[in-house]
């Protein structure tokens, strides 16, 4: 999927395509198959050291290409550099060519630079943008871009992909992959409690799987055992991750399921087994009041365990609808809030999303929190890091583990949209109207694309640009625009709503 999305990217039409993952799952690995696949129409320049000033990006950006810059031109002048640049790429484009930048290590990249590659992205004809970025970083490297000052350019994204660390069962297919290359015949020597082992220790990180194997495999070896067995594999991980960061793991399993194991799809699972594993996560406190007490009901604060600075819960959706529609400027009154927003052309949608999902879409929503007696209770979903997400109750924010959040959290996703022009409902195949108008406009944005010259239709072909687009937003993609394919065409287009915060 990754590399689909990057493919799709390459031939988008310009703008930005964003690679991101934590060290050690694969995007070094991705970047090369990208290089190896990509078309033969393609002038790729690649940068694997970013920590360069503008006018050394520039230059490096000029040499990858093969672009000649006169001596007299290359003073210390970011000119000097943009004028050739400029030219070479008119040329390419009058060839038939595009041009493909590709930086590695993007998380290094200054405010500056990313605001030159911004620039960069404005050389374009009346077609088409004359060059695509391929930015390849780690996990920051998605909160740098969520920042205000960068909302331009993550505006300008047209493909994402974060690659996730691997699940347990995936881990196991995983060395069971790479033990048959290595030419194993025969069943796989590693014991059933060793793969769970390998998993939690390795935090489903691919890098630190193959060093964990490798060393278990050896120990094996010399131990004369037929097969790899938890002990090998505890005394394996001592030798190769230290015996600290081995017991680390073991004692504090919140910090490999918030951090190594990609969060959302874990949590989801990790709230539902909180019977079966008690270590799964550190359920919330006990002492959650359940009893409604008006709209709100005091529970402890979840970060700090303090008995003083108590937040309170909605127990009244409507209550919480109407906070989240202050945040988009909307006046409910007395009305059902949704009905009322309605009316301003901005609907209620509700779902239940993971959280890589819901920083997809990076809108603020609300998050149904179930109490101990089954009452569920709700807030405001303000700001989501990479291990603590920030809730907002009338007006007070209170900072919680995402652990600690899904013992309690449902799933339940609920957030804002505004519509399209002449919106009245999803629009059904055949149909027009000036929501698909504005559908297919939007769709040529996002891809650099010559804006269509007809009334558009939601026929085979537009499904198929709807499905793609679907693609590259990580969205599910059954090519229906529907509420969250209109978020983030609203998003591309630069329709000005709230953001979720991307919180430290």
């Amino acid at each position: 999927e990754a590399l689909a999305h990057l493919l799709y990217g390459v031939g988008g039409g310009g703008g930005f395509v964003l690679l991101s993952g934590e060290i050690g799952t694969g995007k070094t690995t991705v970047c090369r198959l990208l290089l190896e696949q990509i078309p033969v129409d393609c002038n790729v320049a690649y940068i694997f050291n970013p920590k360069l000033t503008v006018i050394e990006l520039l230059q490096s950006i000029c040499e990858e290409f093969h672009i000649a810059v006169p001596l007299h031109d290359a003073a210390a002048t970011a000119k000097g550099y943009l004028d050739p640049l400029n030219e070479f790429l008119l040329a390419a484009h009058a060839a038939g060519r595009n041009n493909v930048l590709i930086i590695d290590e993007a998380q290094n990249l200054s405010a500056e630079v990313l605001e030159q590659l911004r620039l960069l992205t404005n050389l374009e004809t009346g077609e088409r943008k004359l060059l695509q970025i391929v930015l390849i970083g780690q996990s920051e490297l998605r909160a740098m871009l969520a920042k205000p000052e960068l909302e331009q350019l993550a505006q300008r994204v047209i493909a994402r992909y974060h690659l996730d660390a691997l699940t347990e069962a995936e881990t196991a297919h995983y060395i069971q992959h790479r033990m048959e290359v290595a030419g194993l015949a025969r069943p796989l020597p590693f014991e059933r409690r060793a793969l769970h082992r390998i998993h939690r220790l390795a935090r489903g990180v691919p890098r630190r799987i193959n060093l964990l194997c490798d060393r278990a495999l050896l120990g094996a070896f010399a131990s004369g055992s037929a097969s790899v067995n938890r002990p090998i594999v505890d005394k394996a991980a001592a030798e190769v991750f230290g015996s600290p960061a081995a017991d680390a793991a073991s004692r504090h399993p919140a910090v490999h399921v918030a951090v190594g194991l990609a969060l959302g799809a874990l949590l989801f699972a990790a709230a539902g087994r909180l019977g079966d594993d008690d270590r799964a996560v550190p359920t919330v406190s006990k002492a959650v009041s359940v009893k409604p007490t008006g709209p709100t009901a005091p529970v402890p604060d979840l970060a700090r365990g303090s008995a003083g600075a108590i937040p309170a819960l909605a127990r009244d959706i409507d209550h919480a609808w109407r906070e989240l529609g202050q945040a988009w400027k909307l006046a409910s009154g007395e009305a059902e809030p949704c009905k009322a927003f309605a009316r301003q052309q901005v609907y209620c949608f509700s779902r239940k999303l993971s959280l890589p999902l819901i920083r997809q879409l990076g809108r603020p929503g609300i998050l149904t929190l179930v109490g101990d007696a089954g009452a569920p209770a709700y807030a405001l979903l303000s700001g989501l890091g990479a291990d603590r997400a920030t809730l907002r109750v009338d007006g007070n924010e209170f900072s919680v583990t995402l652990t600690s959040l899904a013992a309690r959290w449902d799933g339940s996703f609920a957030t804002l949209w505004r519509a399209p022009p002449g919106y009245g409902a999803s629009p059904a195949v055949g149909q027009v109207g000036a929501t698909l108008d504005w559908v297919a406009a939007r769709l040529a944005d996002a891809t650099g694309a010559a804006q269509p010259g007809a009334r558009a239709v939601l026929d085979v072909s537009l499904r198929r640009k709807v499905r793609t687009f679907q693609v590259a937003q990580g969205l599910p993609a059954d090519g229906e625009p529907g509420p969250m394919t209109f978020m983030q065409l609203n998003r591309v287009a630069g329709v000005d709503e709230p953001r979720l915060r991307a919180d430290p």
